[in-house]
């Protein structure tokens, strides 16, 4: 039986997903196999790699529930091929449970609706790669091995690879080649503006550090410590990382009052401040508490506009046919064609949680003739506001309508009655300002309305809603900009306004997903819909300067309306904002200079006026990947060598668009240089990022999810007939 020889290069998350399957695929194969498996990992973070090492500060959060995490394929994943036995496939819920049993230790001690810590997930990411391991290694003809390298290069060597290290050990010459390199970072001297700040440090004592992982490393010393000014560039995920972790890692604690305010309490070893900004000056929003986790089949939206099959119709009718063979379907215009399309199916989620299904049902049927002129006439419409505005009337009209009798009801000016569908839109109406229970309450004074009207006006909303139904209104342009800049005259108003903002924001998560408006209408389309747009998008879907918009505008916002952090990391930020160790004020379109005076970074804020001074510069922008620029040897390399080239959306009467990941497949195998498809070498994850879109995350439970499906390409390519099994499970 010839031997199979199999390089894994990363050996992160996706690594423990891939030995589930090679286990699973392997055992079930019963000895037929001779498999010689080698897995590189530069960090020796076998299993959960750097990003969520175990070793990592503990206040990091991961950025998914615990209900929502797996490491294994389940009944849900189509042609997934034999299955593990149930206890050999635990999810992280199912893991923390059984850590706590045997423990006691209250960190485990976790629902499926709770945020975990990211060391956490780390710990269950290498207990579940060594439980995987040594099944493989139990398996007759498999032998595995783990080497902490850097992977530089890959050298053809007749019909596989030589896998080249930075150690110059002896190369392993692998059949088959999975790439699973995970995030990076850029090379900084290749961004101009970090080479800037690079020399000024080399004159100065300011210090930059241009990127923030791993925490416990770059952010040390001096300049970050007591008595310093550290300045963050990017208010997302990692920069509420830096900030927790400058605070809360130090030592500092969060205490609640007995007004139910979280406080900091400082240790003394913090920075004396820390200046948050970016360009839209706001962090990501609260992610909101997942009611839909109780029934992810009845709960997780269909749509009723934005869909796959109104897509195809805009294709059909209006895309764009380009000459370049290899894009094979017309292209579309992301904000002209699929971004009104989003935004109809918000004000629909909006509403119809705000009044209810028979709402629902009427605005479906009220929009749908604007919606089918839009599908036939959509080049006709002089902008995507225009679009937009046409499209959402119809739905927007009739809620002002149904606004004006719930607020003639709740104000006391007119009996409920025996109105089916107003008693549901008032019962909605009083739900989202409070809850089923109160809802109820509130309506036992239905048959008086004077008493209704006293009750609904004292009870107010614990959520912060208007208690005026039509001041209740969708607005994409509200929910992208929450502190708008014509909304404050000086940087001390636009400091408690946006202290407001993240208070109502926190709350409207703490809502739900489901009954809260704006949260279940951004879940909804952005999360839920998101394979509507990937298939929008993906293989040059959009036209060049339309995908290059899309990355650059619509995926910030994507990101911030549903890819935020926890309410408990939101509430921290903002005691560390009120006591005074944030610092938020310097506001939008804030730039960072050089002062050469001072020697600091110089942050200055030309909305709000604020400039501030720093010791040192966190870059906390997760990067885009980019093979050329990569910081890693391993992808110039490989570009030198003709064996990957870099994805290029061409323009037609417009430059080129070139994101800066690989052209691949749609089974993930690289192009090469001449045109040629590489298919002994798979490559999965944010290289992937360009061509496709959307393609990282943690593996989720009874999905179906894509990653699982993207590990089968791999599998696929050794073991042709592996998939297409009737799934059964095999024994360990």
């Amino acid at each position: 039986m010839p031997r199979i020889g199999l390089a894994i290069v990363g050996g992160g998350p996706t690594c423990t997903y891939v030995l589930e399957r090679l286990a699973a695929l392997t055992l079930d194969r019963s000895g037929d196999l001779a498999l010689d498996l080698v897995i590189y990992d530069h960090s020796g973070e076998f299993g959960s790699g750097a990003v969520h090492s175990p070793k990592q500060t503990t206040t990091s959060y991961l950025n998914r529930i615990v209900g929502q995490v797996a490491f294994a394929a389940d009944e849900s994943v189509i042609d997934a091929g034999p299955l593990l036995p149930r206890d050999a496939r635990p999810t992280l819920l199912d893991w923390c449970r059984a850590r706590y049993a045997a423990t006691g230790d209250p960190a485990y001690d976790l629902v499926a609706e709770d945020w975990p810590k990211r060391y956490l997930h780390g710990l269950a990411l290498q207990d579940q790669f060594t439980c995987y391991i040594d099944m493989l290694r139990g398996a007759p003809g498999v032998s595995v091995d783990l080497r902490r390298a850097d992977v530089t290069d890959l050298v053809e060597d007749g019909d596989g690879f030589l896998v080249v290290t930075a150690d110059g050990d002896d190369p392993f010459r692998a059949d088959y080649v999975l790439l699973l390199t995970g995030h990076s970072t850029n090379r900084p001297e290749t961004d101009p503006m970090q080479a800037e700040w690079a020399r000024f440090t080399a004159r100065h004592d300011a210090r930059l550090i241009p990127s923030a992982y791993p925490m416990e490393e770059t952010l040390h010393g001096p300049h970050t410590g007591p008595g310093s000014t550290v300045a963050c560039l990017g208010m997302g995920l990692t920069g509420i990382d830096v900030l927790l972790y400058l605070t809360e890692g130090r030592g500092g604690r969060f205490t609640r009052g007995e007004d139910g305010t979280l406080r900091y309490q400082p240790c003394g070893q913090e920075p004396d401040e820390i200046v948050a900004f970016s360009r839209n000056g706001l962090f990501t929003f609260a992610r909101p508490y997942n009611q839909k986790e109780r029934d992810i089949a009845k709960y997780e939206y269909r749509g009723v506009f934005l869909t796959n099959a109104a897509v195809q119709r805009l294709r059909d009718a209006f895309g764009l046919v380009h000459p370049v063979p290899t894009l094979t379907r017309p292209q579309l215009d992301f904000e002209r064609h699929v971004f009104p399309l989003a935004v109809l199916e918000m004000a629909l989620i909006y509403y119809s949680t705000l009044y209810g299904d028979r709402f629902r049902a009427a605005a479906i049927a009220a929009a749908g003739p604007a919606y089918e002129r839009f599908l036939a006439t959509a080049d006709e419409y002089p902008d995507h506001h225009a679009a937009c505005a046409e499209l959402t009337a119809p739905v927007q009209d009739l809620a002002a309508a149904v606004a004006a009798d719930v607020d003639a009801v709740l104000t006391g000016r007119r009996v409920l009655g025996d109105d089916a569908a107003l008693r549901e839109a008032v019962t909605a109406f009083l739900t989202v300002l409070h809850d089923p229970a109160r809802a109820a309450e509130l309506l036992a004074h239905a048959d008086r309305p004077a008493a209704l009207a006293d009750a609904v006006a004292a009870a107010g909303s614990p959520h912060r809603h208007p208690l005026s139904a039509a001041r209740h209104r969708f607005s994409w342009a509200e929910a992208i900009e929450p502190v708008p800049a014509n909304g404050y005259a000086t940087a001390e108003e636009y400091h408690r306004k946006f202290l407001d903002f993240l208070d109502a924001d926190i709350r409207w998560a703490a809502q739900g997903n489901l009954s809260n408006p704006g949260k279940a209408a951004a879940d909804a389309v952005w999360r839920d819909l998101r394979g509507v747009m990937i298939d929008a998008v993906d293989f040059g879907g959009l036209r060049a300067g339309s995908h290059r918009v899309f990355l650059d505008v619509y995926t910030g916002h994507h990101n911030r309306l549903c890819q935020g952090a926890s309410c408990e990391a939101m509430e921290k930020v903002v005691a560390l904002i009120r006591a005074g160790y944030v610092d938020v004020t310097v506001g939008p379109q804030a730039r960072v200079t050089c002062d050469e005076e001072t020697g600091k970074f110089r942050i200055s804020g030309p909305v709000t006026g604020v400039h501030r001074l720093a010791d040192a510069l966190v870059d906390a922008r997760v990067q885009r990947f980019d093979a050329a620029r990569d910081v890693s040897a391993l992808y110039p390399n490989l570009l030198r060598r003709g064996l990957i080239r870099q994805w290029t959306n061409p323009g037609i009467d417009e430059p080129d668009f070139t994101p800066g990941g690989l052209d691949l497949t749609p089974q993930f195998h690289p192009v090469r240089a001449d045109g040629t498809v590489e298919r002994r070498v798979t490559v999965l994850g944010p290289p992937s990022e360009g061509v496709m879109y959307h393609q990282i995350g943690a593996l989720r439970p009874n999905k179906d999810h894509h990653v699982i499906r993207d590990i089968l390409s791999w599998t696929n390519a050794f073991l042709p007939h592996a998939a297409a099994r009737t799934p059964e499970r095999v024994s360990p």
